[in-house]
């Protein structure tokens, strides 16, 4: 088996959990499904050093100040890679491939995703390893149990030893267009989960994206001397076009492969979905906090300070955090993000 390197992406700004997750510390570094972080269960999955090598962190300067203490006790052997400015996954993973050794197989997970069956992670992840050594670009296919509208999909194709052909991928769907691939069957989440051979992943990139490739190279190889951190060069890095992998690579190369998963995967993009992953069988209400719900079925109260009390609303999420209030509709939470203030905090 190859060596499989975790490679931790921590972006974005995590508005869509406003006001809880801010930019100025976003959710993969708040406690929001027990005492860890979604950014420590992350490493923590990746802990067995049988199976994987130390992890490669990539991440912002300003989200160091949490990343680096919330390892120490789970991986006091990451590394990481700081990028100047955020350029998407595709400039990321670049980064990280260039820091690593080419025949190094790289395990890329989002930093805020929450699984429940560690040891089917494990498997998806040395099937995928395996693919990934000989040149495929794997994606993790995890299962689809609802006609979500928030998640991109994959349609899979013939079988390939430990895995399929990917068929194609395909954008966000709407509710008729979701149902239909749950009713047809052959669709899985695209979670974001990749498996790529360092070098292969270089040469793809160099064959799509010649010019970011070319930046990122260059970025990498001007990096700052002296630093335990691998710190590419600004003026360079900030010459890319930010891209996903998925637009970069994964939807125009010949070698896109999957691996099916049943992981009890969530990437937690937004209220409603937390609130999922946090009910009980025997409650369909959350109360996280003081609060209290009374006569009202799929509400979530999530406070750090006021006594909060909901009585005969369904459906609604109430989240208090220090001075700001949200109050919504669980259908209308993927509209958090336009809220004005998670802009300017």
């Amino acid at each position: 088996m190859p060596t499989i390197v975790p490679v931790v992406l921590c972006g974005g700004s995590g508005t869509r959990l406003w006001p809880r997750s801010r930019s100025a510390k976003p959710k993969p570094f708040i406690p929001l499904l027990g005492e860890q972080t979604l950014y420590q269960a992350t490493l923590q999955r990746c802990s067995d050093r049988r199976l994987f090598a130390r992890p490669l962190v990539v991440i912002g300067e300003k989200h160091l100040e949490f990343a680096k203490p919330q390892a120490a006790d789970i991986a006091p052997d990451a590394q990481f890679v700081v990028e100047p400015m955020g350029r998407n996954t595709a400039p990321a993973i670049a980064l990280a491939a260039l820091a690593l050794d080419k025949d190094d197989i790289m395990l890329v997970c989002p930093s805020d995703h929450h699984i429940v069956d560690r040891q089917a992670f494990e498997a998806a992840a040395e099937a995928a390893a395996d693919l990934a050594s000989r040149d495929w670009l794997v994606a993790f296919g995890i299962e689809a149990t609802a006609p979500e509208t928030g998640y991109g999909y994959i349609r899979r194709g013939e079988a390939l030893g430990g895995g399929h052909h990917v068929h194609s991928f395909v954008e966000k769907p709407d509710l008729e267009t979701a149902l239909g691939f749950l009713a047809q069957g052959g669709y899985a989440w695209n979670g974001g989960i990749f498996a790529f051979r360092a070098g292969h992943f270089l040469s793809e990139l160099a064959r799509h994206r010649p010019a970011m490739a070319k930046a990122a190279t260059a970025a990498f190889d001007s990096r700052a001397a002296g630093s335990e951190d691998f710190r590419p060069d600004p003026n360079h890095f900030a010459a890319i076009t930010p891209e996903s992998v998925d637009y970069a690579i994964m939807e125009n190369t010949d070698r896109a492969a999957m691996v099916d998963v049943s992981m009890g995967w969530s990437d937690i993009g937004n209220w409603d979905a937390l609130l999922q992953q946090r009910k009980t069988p025997g409650d369909d209400n959350v109360v996280v906090g003081p609060g209290e719900i009374i006569g009202a079925q799929g509400a979530m109260i999530d406070s750090d300070g006021p006594h909060v009390t909901l009585i005969g609303a369904d459906n609604i999420v109430v989240v208090v955090d220090r001075e700001d209030i949200l109050v919504t509709n669980r259908n209308a939470v993927q509209r958090v993000g336009e809220a004005s203030r998670c802009k300017n905090q």
